[in-house]
């Protein structure tokens, strides 16, 4: 979301959907509120810092660790007071062990993606985080069903070996994809069996890997689909993959009609010959992507947009 008030951010997406609100992230406020930040100062016995490159593997836990924490204190706060007696579902967020692997250094400067060892050592410390993070927000928000969505944009480029190294000259290896679907299964784990959604905005997100891995639901970008996707979507909606459809623009522009908005969705229905009453259970429409280079003006009617959209698909699915 945009801005750096948590209480307003709170009050906002509580106040838009009151069937599914979600704890926001600032990333606005500066380093330690953006998505990397913020899930580094998740992390178990494992610290990141600052550096002129990015976020890199510290020894200790420094002033950055210490204000990702307490900014997301600030969130939890924020949010356990506009969600008093709440019963129902609710997101939480953070980055996936593969996106985190491609964005966080060693000391040497290079990915953590470059040593297997680290890859699996950071997976780890991540699923204990997470752990220990729903159990907070469980705490506060005891009636909520968390739903836990792992940001993996990166994915597709850590799977294609695109993952640039520090000098920019050449990529590292693509990871294999066995490697790649057992760790996203051990960090989904973390949840005890509750839903895990993965979220990318880039093209091609791996469906049916994510499907194995155990994904109770995939967002993604809906304008990047192409009628080659239409295998793997129509296989995982059979398998009941709910889609997270992100059909409204992240960034001020003028929204169409919610009708308009979901046409590409009844069209691709239509195209994989499902059941048109199946598509309000199989799919929640959301923006493409995250809301935070929006104003504050837009992401608040981009969320209204979404609700309107939904009702317009669950009133005519056809």
């Amino acid at each position: 979301m945009p801005g750096g008030d948590a209480r307003e951010a709170a009050k906002t997406v509580t106040g838009s959907f009151e069937d599914f609100p979600f704890l926001p992230e600032l990333p606005a406020r500066g380093p330690g509120a953006d998505m990397i930040g913020r899930t580094a100062g998740m992390l178990v016995e494992l610290y990141a810092r600052v550096e002129p490159s990015g976020w890199r593997i510290g020894d200790r836990p420094g002033r950055d660790t210490k204000r990702a924490r307490s900014w997301l204190r600030e969130d939890l706060d924020a949010l356990e007071e506009f969600t008093q007696d709440y019963e129902g579902d609710l997101k939480v967020q953070a980055v996936g062990p593969w996106t985190l692997a491609a964005a966080l250094e060693l000391r040497n400067g290079e990915s953590a993606l470059s040593d297997p060892g680290a890859c699996r050592d950071l997976a780890a410390s991540l699923a204990e985080g997470l752990r220990l993070h729903l159990a907070e927000v469980h705490r506060r928000i005891p009636g909520a069903r968390l739903v836990l969505q792992l940001d993996e944009p990166s994915l597709t480029a850590v799977l294609r070996g695109q993952v640039r190294t520090a000098s920019g000259y050449r990529t590292h290896r693509a990871m294999d994809r066995q490697i790649v679907e057992s760790a996203l299964r051990d960090t989904i784990a973390a949840h005890h069996g509750g839903p895990v959604v993965v979220h990318s905005c880039a093209p091609d997100v791996p469906f049916a890997l994510l499907r194995r891995a155990g994904a109770a639901g995939v967002s993604f970008d809906f304008s990047l689909l192409t009628e080659r996707d239409d295998d793997t979507i129509g296989e995982a909606v059979e398998a009941g993959t709910r889609l997270f459809a992100g059909v409204v623009p992240g960034t001020d522009g003028p929204l169409s009609d919610p009708a308009g908005s979901v046409m590409g969705v009844r069209t691709l229905w239509r195209r994989l010959g499902l059941q048109p009453g199946l598509l309000a259970r199989a799919v929640t429409l959301t923006p493409a992507c995250g809301l935070a280079g929006a104003s504050p003006a837009f992401a608040r009617q981009a969320l209204a947009h979404c609700v309107r959209a939904a009702r317009s698909l669950a009133d005519n699915p056809e």
